[in-house]
């Protein structure tokens, strides 16, 4: 579809928006590879990202008042283009100081 669809059509707003975010997306590609070809080689930087990198989404949270659950809050990391090449190299770097240095990784995983 070369374009904007054209205003009268009924499925405009979607398929405008739907453009929008591809091209959104699109500008993400060079980071996503640059992570996807990173090698973890230094004991030091697979600590750092191991770290760094929360194994599960920080911002999914439930509110609580006497005992019953008010509100509950999604993950939302999957929102994040970059999400699963975060995700991909934390899990490289765990592999790194398992396999690769023989250490403990168990303190990371929670």
């Amino acid at each position: 579809m070369l374009g904007n669809p054209p205003a009268s059509h009924p499925m405009f707003p979607y398929l405008w928006l739907s453009m929008r975010v591809n091209q959104w997306l699109k500008l993400w590609m060079p980071l996503q590879a640059w992570l996807n070809r990173l090698e973890i080689q230094d004991p030091q930087l697979a600590h750092r990202l191991c770290r760094w990198i929360p194994a599960q989404c920080p911002f999914q949270r439930e509110i609580w008042f006497r005992g019953q659950c008010l509100v509950r809050i999604p993950a939302l990391c999957q929102l994040n283009p970059v999400y699963g090449e975060l995700m991909q190299l934390r899990w490289r770097a765990l592999c790194f100081l398992a396999d690769q240095c023989g250490e403990d990784v168990s303190f990371y995983c929670h």
